[in-house]
């Protein structure tokens, strides 16, 4: 079969009804000034699906740095590598208060995050050494993984007891190619909320020799005393070895960034191929990095009403009897149960008559037979949203129990 053919043959269960789904549920268009309302297909909707945690993203202030900056600089500078012509010294100072605000001794600014995953792992192991990984891992994380030419073990998702076992095995194996071992894990788990249980595999330090690696994507800015992450909110921020987080959460921007030891962060500074082989990051926003982390640090209100509204959201959507799963961040997964037509005609309805536009996360992300509305509050968002939410939900869930949803046009559309 050609190529293409073959790639085109089977595309998956939205991609084959793209005719129905793109422009509507896939490459959605939001547009207007990044806020909790903002408009689809000509309609105010409420938003669920940006992640601007602490709503950083349209703050005037932070506006007005970034504008500045591109002002002052433009796009172009630096031009080149960092490691040849791209460094400067707003670069060294970003990473290194970063750094420090994680708890860490160095940091190392990267172009993109899932880029930045990718190639640290890449540099980070040979075909000697093993990686053991969570199974829910971020895709970045998974992809990161795939080019490992050694052997990696999965563990099933905080099974902290199967961790030991494949620690076990992969302890045995170093022991004969004289290599190391890599753990691997996320801070907050983006599609269901969970935290990765990161002071358990730092307890198991006592027992096997390894390195950890946490990706806290979703947990800088919003997990700890200070926001420093999930490893601060664990009180174990010395024992992951090497912390990653990107920029587009609670940052609001672009790039992304991985702190640890400073022996270590020298040797990923030239052996990370993604960032030796890629012009540096702009200066707009690394000066807007600078002025974003400074709020962080200086103005903990912010976090504070993300929460509120993240505690008002789950709080009451547990006392309608809907299912958070096992959320303990501010990443809220709403579970129903029902096929991939029904979760069409509920979104649509939803966004339609109700003017609520979230994620809808589908089989094969999930098991046949399970729907999951994801919502991410931010500190954006009003007491007034949540309400509101909140009632539109009741409403959606009666409708998918009573079968509205089977019978609609769209359910048939999917082939149900």
């Amino acid at each position: 079969m050609d190529l293409f053919e073959k790639l085109l043959a089977d595309n998956g269960p939205l991609g084959k009804h793209s005719e129905i789904s793109e422009g509507y549920f896939t490459f959605p268009k939001l547009e207007g000034e990044i806020a909790p309302r903002m408009k689809f297909m000509g309609k105010e909707v409420l938003t669920w699906s940006l992640n601007n945690y602490l709503g950083l993203g349209n703050l005037p202030e932070v506006r007005e740095a970034d504008a500045k900056a591109a002002a002052d600089w433009g796009l172009a500078y630096p031009m080149g590598a960092r490691m040849m012509s791209g460094n400067t010294d707003y670069h060294e100072e970003l990473e290194q208060s970063l750094a420090s605000f994680v708890g860490k001794e160095s940091g190392y600014l990267l172009n993109y995050g899932y880029q930045g995953v990718l190639s640290i792992i890449d540099a980070l192991v040979d075909r000697k050494d093993v990686i053991v990984y969570d199974g829910e891992s971020h895709a970045c994380i998974i992809d990161g993984v795939r080019l490992h030419m050694g052997k990696r073990f999965v563990f099933p998702h905080n099974d902290i007891q199967n961790l030991e076992k494949q620690l076990e095995r992969a302890t045995r194996l170093t022991k004969e190619t004289g290599g190391g071992i890599l753990v691997i894990t996320e801070g907050v788990f983006g599609m269901t909320g969970n935290l990765g249980s990161l002071n358990e595999i730092a307890a198991l330090k006592s027992k096997f020799d390894f390195r950890l690696f946490v990706d806290d994507a979703h947990g800088f800015g919003t997990m700890g005393a200070t926001g420093a992450g999930t490893h601060e909110h664990l009180n174990c921020v010395d024992e992951v070895d090497l912390y990653f987080s990107t920029f587009a959460k609670s940052m609001a921007a672009v790039g992304a960034f991985v702190a640890g030891d400073k022996q270590i962060i020298h040797y990923l500074k030239y052996n990370m191929r993604s960032q030796i082989f890629a012009k540096a990051l702009p200066m707009p926003f690394v000066i807007g990095g600078l002025k974003r982390l400074e709020i962080i640090k200086n103005e903990p209100q912010h976090k504070e009403k993300l929460w509120k509204i993240v505690n008002a959201l789950q709080g009451g959507l547990q006392e309608k009897g809907f299912s958070i799963g096992t959320t303990k961040s501010c990443v809220t997964p709403v579970v129903l149960n029902g096929t991939v037509g029904e979760a069409a005609s509920l979104s649509k309805d939803l966004r339609e008559n109700f003017n609520i536009f979230c994620s809808v996360v589908i089989y094969p992300v999930v098991p046949k037979g399970m729907i999951i509305l994801r919502l991410i509050p931010t500190a954006s968002h009003s007491m007034e949203d949540v309400n509101e939410t909140i009632a539109a939900f009741e409403a959606i869930k009666g409708k998918l129990t009573s079968g509205e949803y089977k019978n609609a046009e769209l359910a048939a559309a999917f082939g149900e």
